[in-house]
């Protein structure tokens, strides 16, 4: 199917009905049914059980235990990186914002205003800085880690639309990231403010960060922000800050100065949690 097609498409079908319906399925505790679910989808996307800590297909009561399982102890190390990569997946676009543009796809871009929710003020920090976009297959392992050690101060969670984030509608919905539903989590760092947002989907269940559980649903149609001001969370880099129940994309924010990314990436390719992102 051409992209035009594949966009068109989604611009026409129900998003937030089948995005409900498929949270009651992977949250569902079907015995057989549930384990036969879930040795399809490893046949159909190729995922390395071998890898989870827990490889005992049958065991998983609920797709959404499937889906959020954990690694093995150890086998992600981390780099030796000011910033190490969040997740495992694939890089969809990194380097530059130019003024508060984010290069979506070619011919695409956004603001960053527009990603985190319309705080002009919080954006203005990341004015000709740096991003990164990393999306997850639903082959990978769908847990998001801390990039550096860091202290959160706000959580915002904005409403939006539910495409798929996959290459094709990133061509060709406009600012995509920007539209779809997400939640926003605004860090500081020895390196200055960050912001890391997960971006939601098509049949995205929810999204829960470790601090405050399950951030959607509810789907209350309107931004919802949470400070954390007096109640101190601080993260190490590695560790767990939040899951998808279904796959979908990471947008990171980093201010202006002298951030190198890891010469090796190319948007397109391959990456692990763990390895080094940038210095």
């Amino acid at each position: 199917m051409s992209d035009r097609r594949t966009v068109l498409v989604q611009y026409l079908l129900p998003k937030q009905a089948i995005t409900a319906f498929a949270g009651i399925v992977a949250s569902a505790r079907a015995g057989a049914i549930t384990t036969g679910i879930i040795r399809r989808f490893v046949r159909r996307y190729g995922v390395d059980m071998n890898e989870a800590v827990n490889p005992d297909i049958a065991s998983y009561a609920s797709f959404n235990e499937f889906f959020t399982r954990a690694l093995k102890p150890g086998i992600r190390p981390l780099a030796a990186a000011q910033w190490v990569c969040p997740v495992d997946g694939a890089i969809s676009q990194f380097g530059a914002i130019e003024r508060d543009q984010i290069l979506q796809a070619k011919g695409h871009s956004y603001s960053t205003t527009a990603l985190i929710g319309g705080d002009a003020a919080l954006a203005a920090q990341f004015e000709n800085g740096h991003f990164a976009t990393l999306y997850l297959s639903p082959k990978d392992y769908h847990r998001i880690h801390m990039p550096c050690d860091a202290r959160l101060l706000r959580m915002i969670h904005v409403p939006g639309e539910l495409f798929s984030v996959n290459p094709a509608t990133a061509r060709g919905v406009p600012g995509l990231f920007a539209r779809n539903e997400r939640v926003v989590c605004v860090f500081e760092s020895a390196g200055g403010p960050f912001v890391l947002a997960l971006v939601g989907a098509t049949i995205v269940g929810s999204m829960a960060t470790v601090w405050h559980g399950v951030v959607n649903p509810p789907r209350v149609g309107r931004l919802r922000e949470w400070r954390y001001d007096d109640q101190p969370v601080l993260l190490k880099q590695g560790d767990e800050m939040g899951r998808f129940l279904l796959g979908s994309t990471v947008v990171m924010l980093f201010p202006k100065g002298d951030l190198r990314f890891n010469p090796a990436w190319a948007p397109g390719g391959a990456i692990r949690l763990g390895e080094a992102m940038a210095n």
